[in-house]
């Protein structure tokens, strides 16, 4: 690998991860390892030499024949001097606990013969299961299933969790999710440039205004004066998005009611003002100050033919 560290100490890192947080959090127990014919294999092969170095007994099979192991995977396959045995359910018997070291976040076909089968022995057994990169047959781009996969309750992925780890319906599967630091390079993220990156306040807490008072004139205006149309029905909509309104800072939040609701809308929140508007003409009186300056039309709405004049109305401005 480029950027000077080679693959087999990124293995040998990967490996000994997830062997410490196996022993972090499960006591000593027979341990089955699924060892695939690629990388995912090869990290395999460290975590039964860690665990079996702690005292584990471990049962390790291999899918396919150990002299067409490639590479790094080959090299640690070559540093396990333990038994290997044939990838299939004979390996489970006796074992509490199973790696996962079938397939990662590159596989894109479904899983069939034994692999598939040993896979659904995990899951109506109700085996405790810990995940190599992704639980086998996850999809890493999109979450989708291959078929089968098993369910993990922890999953140790490494530098970046993948998009699948959040999506459904894999993220069901993945248990505990941990992302260890194996030392790949931080340029790495570069080279790969990501589209995708997981919706957390840090990711957009800067483009969030913040109104600094320079000229001694700061007031509730300056943060602006949120309207929004309430429905006469499902009110509760209309007022969670005053409650968020409120929250993200906004000076102001009032709600446009209509009079059948208004005295729902007055019994809620304290910090919310409520004023009447019926139908287009009420709605345009309660955004006619220019101090109202953000107007929110939808939640609890209804599809009416008001809501579509009020719709138009709000468009109508430099909001």
């Amino acid at each position: 690998m480029d950027a000077g560290v080679s693959g087999l100490e990124l293995m040998e890192a990967a490996g000994a991860s997830i062997a410490g947080e196996i022993m972090r959090r499960y006591p000593t127990q027979p341990t089955a390892i699924l060892c695939g014919p690629g990388n995912n294999g090869g990290d395999g092969f460290v975590v039964a030499r860690y665990l079996a170095r702690a005292g584990w007994p471990i049962k390790l099979g291999l899918l396919g024949a150990r002299d067409a192991l490639k590479g790094d995977a080959a090299a640690n396959a070559d540093r396990w001097h333990g038994e290997v045995l044939p990838l299939d359910l004979a390996v489970l018997d006796g074992c509490s606990l199973v790696v996962d070291g079938l397939f990662g976040a590159g596989l894109t076909r479904p899983l069939e013969g034994e692999p598939a089968a040993l896979i659904e022995c995990i899951n109506a057994k109700n085996l405790t299961c810990v995940a190599i990169d992704v639980p086998s047959g996850v999809h890493g781009d999109t979450g989708e299933i291959l078929g089968s996969a098993p369910k993990a309750g922890l999953t140790v992925t490494f530098f970046r969790a993948k998009p699948g780890h959040y999506m459904m319906p894999a993220r069901s599967l993945c248990g505990d999710l941990v992302v260890t630091d194996i030392g790949t390079p931080e340029q790495v993220l570069y080279t790969i440039k990501p589209t995708l990156y997981l919706n957390a306040p840090k990711l957009w807490q800067h483009l969030l205004p913040r109104t600094v008072a320079t000229d001694g004139r700061f007031n509730k205006y300056s943060r602006g004066h949120a309207v929004i149309l309430g429905g006469a029905e499902m009110t509760g909509a209309a007022r969670l998005a005053a409650r968020a309104c409120r929250r993200v800072g906004a000076g102001l939040v009032t709600i446009a009611a209509p009079f059948e609701a208004f005295d729902v809308y007055a019994a809620g929140d304290p910090g919310t003002l409520i004023t009447k508007a019926n139908g287009a003409d009420g709605f345009a009186a309660a955004v006619a100050d220019p101090r109202r300056n953000v107007v929110v039309v939808g939640p609890g709405a209804g599809i009416t033919s008001d809501t579509r004049a009020q719709t138009l109305i709000a468009l109508d401005g430099e909001r």
